[in-house]
């Protein structure tokens, strides 16, 4: 694809948006990458304060957080960062503080990881409980690289009482308000914990948190109320992603659409200030185990189907009646006069610049969000907005690990800006 100039390219990307009570100076959002460089262990330091200044002065609109462990788990990621105490919000506090010098806004994105932890991981050991899930239903694959034999999943040990859960979002929600972000993303995608109680291949609870959609998305719902209850809802986001595959979940599609559907319905009547809406990517799909070519995720048009429950587009309704799937909307606070604009839709999902400029143009979204773009290119909307290449040789082998003999910045802050090509 030919690299498009400043004339043709992003005059719609570029414009501020008003996102709750906060305003953003442009619709360029850098998704949360898990980089794994919170070394020692689970406290932000000097490297990622670098790498996230980096970026605010690159001209992103609003940064979203690596994922942030609300307790402390046996990652596959084992120098993930975390929100849980007093010390990684002093840490973090250093990192928001630099990112709001340089005019960009940062969202905490809440991370509880469920049956994908290790009981062998240090941090899990450290923190002395089971791995957790919804039921006793092991997810397949997983690579955990620091333990012998880079062992898969275990059988996770069911929640007793999922309020517990609710309660640690909450104390999270709190720390991120101490370390001075400007809101909390509930990270409800993706084979997480929340992800893992809505899909019922994964949820086989008898209880009011398992059987029923009303009852799968139950622990979804009461985590984002407490995060409003801490934040109000025009600081509040939500992560979700029904296409599924990542880490072991995904329904046949009509159970996908109907919980969806009524998950969303619910979410968007409690007024936050974006959903962001993830595509079905099959490179973020697994396959099922033991059967050959076939994968675990549902591929279907992510953002056409569920898009119009946050934003109401007259293009996006002309195939599905969207209405034959919810449910009655969850009566929640009158949160009204704390939020001063409308639900955001946010996409995420293998976009290009141009892709994203449409999509903004047409009314179909309010801003894009963008990942491995923002890994190569720290200067990202600045190049988008005068037409500047973008970086395309990005070491996928560096998103998570660094090469042996190599600097813990090697991949992380080590790739350039256009120099020469962008005024300061």
């Amino acid at each position: 694809m030919p690299h498009a100039t400043k004339s043709s390219l992003t005059s719609h990307l570029s414009v501020p948006l008003a996102l709750g009570d906060l305003s953003m100076r442009n619709r360029n959002v850098m998704a949360s990458l898990t980089r794994n460089r919170s070394v020692p262990t689970n406290v932000p330091n000097d490297l990622n304060l670098e790498y996230y200044v980096q970026r605010a002065k690159g001209g992103c609109g609003l940064i979203l957080s690596e994922g942030a462990l609300v307790v402390q788990q046996g990652s596959e990621y084992p120098h993930a960062p975390g929100i849980w105490n007093e010390e990684q919000a002093r840490a973090w506090q250093k990192i928001t503080d630099a990112v709001h010098e340089h005019g960009a806004l940062m969202f905490c994105q809440l991370w509880h990881l469920g049956r994908v932890a290790h009981p062998d991981m240090p941090e899990q050991k450290a923190a002395g409980k089971p791995v957790p899930g919804p039921s006793a239903i092991k997810a397949s694959g997983g690579k955990f690289r620091d333990l012998p034999g880079q062992p898969g999943h275990v059988v996770p040990t069911p929640v007793e009482d999922p309020w517990t859960i609710v309660e640690e979002f909450k104390n999270a929600a709190k720390m991120a308000q101490k370390a001075g972000f400007d809101g909390v993303e509930l990270h409800s995608a993706n084979g997480y914990l929340i992800h893992q109680f809505l899909d019922h291949t994964s949820n086989q609870r008898t209880d009011m948190w398992g059987g029923s959609i009303e009852n799968r998305c139950r622990l979804g719902l009461e985590c984002l109320k407490v995060l409003i209850e801490v934040w109000g809802p025009a600081r509040v986001g939500i992560k979700v992603n029904p296409g599924a595959g990542c880490n072991d979940v995904g329904m046949p599609f009509p159970d996908t659409v109907r919980t969806f559907m009524h998950y969303l319905t619910q979410v968007s009547a409690m007024k936050p200030a974006y959903v962001q809406l993830v595509r079905y990517l099959r490179k973020m799909d697994v396959p099922v185990e033991g059967m050959d070519g076939v994968f675990r995720g549902v591929p279907h048009d992510v953002l056409r189907i569920y898009g119009p429950i946050i934003k109401p587009h007259p293009s996006a309704l002309e195939e599905h009646d969207e209405a034959t799937y919810r449910g009655p909307a969850m009566p929640g606070p009158e949160f009204d006069s704390k939020n001063l604009t409308p639900t955001r839709l946010f996409v995420n999902g293998d976009l290009t610049p141009e892709e994203a400029d449409k999509l903004v143009a047409e009314g179909i979204v309010d801003a894009a969000v963008f990942g491995v773009p923002w890994i190569g290119n720290p200067d990202l909307q600045k190049r988008i907005e005068r037409g500047v290449p973008l970086n395309r040789d990005i070491d996928p082998t560096t998103f998570y690990t660094v090469p042996e003999g190599k600097d813990l910045s090697f991949g992380y802050t080590t790739y350039p800006e256009a120099k020469g090509q962008l005024p300061n």
